[in-house]
């Protein structure tokens, strides 16, 4: 009886499913091809709502979704809902797309429960957020290698990101009256959380920042601050 070796090499982490669904087959490619751009990924597509239902009903356990707001036969937000009432579907990261962009229709995406919102046409920048989500926080060997400074200097950054994480929680009821100010502050939190390697808080900021609603943007400053906290403990064990 042959026994297994030691040293065979470990099977590849699997590649994260991003499912597309509009029913303009031109929006749909480019979106596609937007989102290969932006990292490895398995892309599938659906050509309207009801499509995407049958397949989600199938089994289909995409890491996200990008769907267009307004569709025949199923709209994004009758999938939406759907998606959201499913016990097995509902945590699954849900982004509306939409040509729309008042402040109505974003508004409605926050209530209906959709994770984010993007505006056509799409840039690439508008995506990258929401796929850099799917990956791990950056170890901080390589997040200090990166930025050229050492293990100590880059548990200051930290301590120095969670400060102002939490002086904006503290004060967001006041932040929020002045919306441009709040999307400014949210987008320098987004970028100290990537530059310090910490993508998945970055992207939930993103997403906040764009929709702007009082409890996404609550549960984004706390899950980014969980980060923070995450990353100084592996700073401090390294």
């Amino acid at each position: 009886m042959s026994s297994t070796s030691n040293n065979m090499p470990a099977a590849p982490a699997p590649v994260p499913q991003v499912l597309v669904v509009d029913d303009d087959v031109v929006s749909r490619m480019m979106l596609m091809h937007l989102v290969d751009t932006c990292g490895r990924f398995e892309i599938l597509e659906a050509e309207d709502g009801a499509d995407a239902w049958r397949q989600l009903e199938a089994g289909l356990r995409p890491a996200m979704v990008f769907c267009d707001l307004r569709m025949p036969y199923l709209s994004g937000t009758e999938l939406l809902a759907r998606v959201k009432a499913h016990p097995q579907l509902a945590e699954m990261p849900f982004v509306l797309v939409s040509a729309a962009n008042d402040g109505d229709s974003m508004s409605e995406a926050a209530a209906l429960g959709a994770d984010g919102y993007v505006v056509k046409p799409f840039r690439v920048e508008q995506l990258r957020p929401w796929l850099a989500a799917l990956g791990q926080a950056e170890a901080p060997q390589d997040s200090a290698r990166r930025l050229g400074i050492d293990l100590a200097r880059l548990r200051l950054y930290l301590g120095g990101l969670a400060r102002q994480l939490d002086d904006t929680a503290t004060g967001l009821a006041a932040l929020l009256a002045d919306a441009p100010a709040a999307r400014t502050r949210l987008a320098r939190l987004e970028e100290g959380c990537a530059t310090l390697g910490l993508h998945a808080a970055a992207a939930r900021l993103a997403q906040a920042r764009a929709l702007l609603a009082p409890a996404a943007l609550a549960e984004a400053l706390a899950v980014a601050r969980a980060a923070v906290e995450r990353q100084a403990q592996r700073v401090d064990g390294a």
